[in-house]
């Protein structure tokens, strides 16, 4: 067969298929519908998994990060509230809450029991760092969320042997602290027994537990404080000033040391006339005189004034002029 003839059947076929398709899709409408719905929905699928993996796994992650950070974070803050007298576990509340709110819209086993476990030591905290006394009841309530955060946690199965030996662990605390030790020891002597937790953080607080709970079994009773001494009222002193016509003001001294006097007064004002220095010598007294003896003759003659003439004798029954 020639060429020419050849491309001359080819054109032919094409041109009647073409000039029958609208017939043949009117025929097959059905068929053609449900292949291009497969298609459509293979293609949604694919670009939703990479969507969710991607994206909403990346975002998942972050929200949890900041969640299981903050219980850590918002102990410290009660502490240092505590030391203060300030009760701040209220805090604590919405954080448990977004935990579980996570938890429970999470797909992925890991990530919800990791959550859980956090949400169980919110629950915990919130009871350690309460200011107020807890009643019997309160402290069973309180305890028995966490509990059930926990068996929640291991529920889920996670498949990372961490987060189920972290799980078991808080069920063990929360044993101890309802005064349950025989079931706490229970659980920490499976734990250690639990191949698939070697290696693990949980396991090694359990087996350390195991060693040291007997000293919590007894109460501990802290002897009262002894009372405070009285500390003795010290005075005030106070300056007044006192009577006008006085030359200087008055010290009152205020109630409180009794054996003080109640004034006290000032040094006198010094006078008009100043003082001698302290380098002169004082003036000797006049010997007092004997009846017919002769008066003493000073040691050193007395220096006669520039007149020349000597003084007269001074009367020693005089009085003495300062």
């Amino acid at each position: 067969m020639k060429s020419d003839h050849r491309h001359e059947l080819k054109s032919n076929e094409l041109a009647d298929w073409i000039a029958n398709f609208p017939d043949w899709a009117r025929a097959n409408r059905n068929t053609i519908l449900a292949t291009v719905a497969v298609i459509l929905v293979a293609l949604l699928v694919y670009f939703w998994s990479f969507y969710r993996r991607d994206v909403l796994s990346v975002r998942h992650r972050t929200e949890l990060t900041s969640l299981v950070t903050q219980v850590p974070q918002q102990m410290n803050q009660i502490a240092s509230a505590a030391m203060k007298d300030k009760d701040d576990t209220y805090i604590l509340v919405e954080t448990q809450k977004d935990l579980q709110d996570f938890a429970q819209k999470s797909s992925n086993d890991n990530m919800a029991a990791l959550a859980l476990i956090q949400r169980g030591a919110a629950l915990r905290a919130e009871v350690h760092y309460r200011l107020a006394e807890l009643s019997r009841d309160e402290l069973a309530t309180q305890i028995g969320k966490a509990q059930a955060s926990y068996q929640e946690a291991l529920d889920r199965q996670p498949s990372s042997p961490a987060l189920a030996a972290a799980a078991n662990y808080g069920l063990g605390l929360c044993e101890e602290e309802l005064s349950n030790f025989d079931k706490a020891a229970e659980i920490y002597r499976t734990m250690a027994q639990k191949p698939e937790y070697t290696g693990t953080t949980a396991q090694a607080a359990a087996a350390h537990r195991l060693k040291i709970m007997n000293d919590f079994r007894t109460e501990v009773v802290f002897a009262p404080a002894p009372p405070k001494p009285v500390q003795p009222a010290t005075p005030q002193i106070q300056i007044k000033p006192g009577d006008p016509k006085a030359s200087a003001p008055t010290i009152q001294i205020q109630p409180g040391a009794p054996s003080a006097p109640a004034t006290a007064p000032a040094p006198a004002a010094p006078t008009t006339a100043p003082a001698a220095p302290s380098s002169a010598a004082p003036t000797p007294a006049a010997p007092t005189p004997t009846p017919g003896a002769a008066p003493a003759s000073s040691s050193q003659p007395a220096t006669p004034p520039a007149g020349g003439t000597a003084p007269p004798p001074s009367d020693t029954n005089a009085p003495k002029s300062n």
